[in-house]
């Protein structure tokens, strides 16, 4: 059976921003491994010294595109790099850049963003919503645009318990094009210091400017052949193009990284609430299924209606975990325990165990227990020793890092993904198979230990052989040992205290 997904792809040329991200490698990836495109115009800009095109000569030495060099060890061939920056004027993109775009490009990914939640108001205004506004403009001018996507998130309405599928123009202080025009009038400390106005409702700069982006799409992209994908926490690959590929620290794995290294032992999070994450693999996928979705429907209105086609908004895809196939926190952080020997590191400096509470006082009581007085005990040896002490420092980072993300870890969402289940629907079997994306029938239990995998190898950088697993549940072992100690130790002089009390008491 023919896949209708990879039919249109076939001799296509695809301009995608934020293509050097997480979601953005897996995306090209995928398009490069299970599809004929044509070319893809990937905006970058130059790093650190490093020029965009050795930017991407370094791509071949990433494990995601591993599998692509044994099938296409010359793929970079059909990458094109177009120098620029969604924080810029214009993109950054040069006249010349800008010409070839509009004249070749026929599929537009707008996946760059700023996904700080402690990013500066002007910082996240110029990437998040005017870059999007500009992305839009290009767009408008492509004579061969047959769709655009718009990856938003599933937390760009987070001030809802309820998501639907649609905008919501009234939980923003003000307009997109309003806020855009304070920003260009004001410099970037005033538009700062107006942030807890301006956000009104919304818990970070990430959130809010996402949502104003979602208007700009509703306001500037209509008439367009446009769509907003949101999804919801995107963790590691579950089977492409490798099991478990991950390359950053953000969301829970932060948390499980910390807590396997012996450092975390205090988070703030409901275990009973839904946990809104997905692959990165089904996520690029989405966004590839619904750049075809979105064509498709162009084409058919256009064929329906010999009139000028009236407009209508954007189509909105959520996408995070649907009451089908329910999974809560509490399962990610079982299957953690299920696995901890199994995940033990070789770099652990203490046994492993997190405790959770939903509290804030509750947390900053038990880091004075758990963090702080270890911390400044290990400092003080460490000084002892004449080395550079390091770890209140660090729990300061690892407790400002967790106060940030807590309005997201002790609340419940659900969302109305009506629009994401019939795009799945509309699936060939041969694309169920090339382009796999339905949670509804993912088993979270393999897919959670597949995750685990992959940041011990990934992130943690310990590769996955015997020596590694047999050295490090040797350590677990040893540091299971001296946490009983310390546990009967305190238990002991617990009692004695309270012990000693009511003698003073009673006496």
């Amino acid at each position: 059976m023919v896949s209708q997904i990879q039919s249109f792809y076939k001799n296509k040329n695809v301009f995608i921003t934020g293509g050097s991200g997480f979601l953005g490698r897996v995306i090209i990836e995928k398009l490069l491994r299970s599809t004929e495109v044509n070319r893809i115009y990937v905006l970058l800009r130059p790093k650190k010294g490093v020029s965009i095109k050795d930017r991407i000569a370094s791509w071949s030495t990433d494990p995601v595109f591993s599998e692509l060099l044994k099938s296409k060890p010359k793929y970079s061939d059909q990458i094109v790099a177009i120098e620029g920056d969604c924080g810029f004027p214009d993109l950054g993109i040069s006249v010349e850049d800008r010409k070839l775009l509009v004249g070749q490009v026929q599929i537009v990914l707008h996946c760059a963003a700023t996904v700080r939640f402690d990013e500066p108001l002007n910082v996240a205004l110029d990437i998040n919503t005017r870059g999007t506004l500009l992305v839009v403009q290009l767009a408008k001018e492509m004579r061969r645009l047959e769709a655009i996507v718009h990856v938003s998130t599933a937390f760009s309405n987070c001030v809802l318990p309820h998501i639907k599928e649609v905008y919501y123009p009234d939980n923003l202080s003000c307009t997109f094009d309003k806020i855009l025009a304070l920003r260009e009038m004001l410099s970037n400390d005033l538009i700062d210091n107006m942030s807890p106005v301006l956000l009104g409702q919304f818990p970070n700069t990430y959130t809010f400017t996402k949502a104003l982006a979602e208007q700009v799409v509703q306001k500037e992209a209509s008439g367009l052949p446009a769509c907003i994908f949101r999804p919801g926490m995107i963790l590691g690959t579950f089977r492409e193009p490798i099991p478990g590929w991950i390359d950053n620290l953000y969301g829970p794995l932060s948390i499980l990284l910390g807590c396997a290294v012996g450092v975390l032992r205090v988070m703030i999070v409901d275990v009973y609430t839904q946990a809104n994450v997905g692959p990165v693999d089904y996520c690029a996928n989405m966004v590839l299924s619904t750049a075809w979705k979105t064509a498709l429907e162009n084409v058919q209105r256009k064929e329906k209606l010999s009139d000028k086609l009236p407009l209508r908004d954007p189509i909105i895809y959520n996408y995070a975990v649907s009451e089908k196939n329910p999974v809560k926190w509490s399962k990610f952080y079982k299957t953690v325990e299920d696995e901890r020997y199994t995940l033990a590191l070789e770099q652990m400096i203490w046994y492993p165990f997190l405790h959770t509470c939903t509290k804030l006082w509750a947390f900053e009581l038990a880091t004075l227990v758990y963090h702080i007085l270890p911390g400044h005990f290990i400092d003080m040896v460490l000084r002892l020793r004449r080395q550079k002490p390091r770890m209140v420092k660090m729990y300061d980072k690892i407790h400002k890092h967790i106060k940030t993300v807590y309005w997201f870890t002790v609340r419940h969402w659900t969302f109305d993904m009506s629009n994401t289940d019939q795009l799945i629907q509309c699936f060939s079997m041969e694309d169920r198979k090339l382009f796999e994306c339905d949670m509804n029938s993912l088993n979270w239990n393999e897919y959670f230990k597949v995750a685990l995998f992959g940041a011990r190898e990934y992130i943690a950088n310990e590769k996955p052989t015997e020596e590694s697993f047999r050295k490090a549940q040797i350590i677990m072992k040893r540091f299971r040992i001296y946490h009983r100690i310390l546990q009967t130790v305190v238990c002991i002089l617990v009692a004695a205290l309270i012990w000693f009390l009511l003698r003073v008491i009673v006496g």
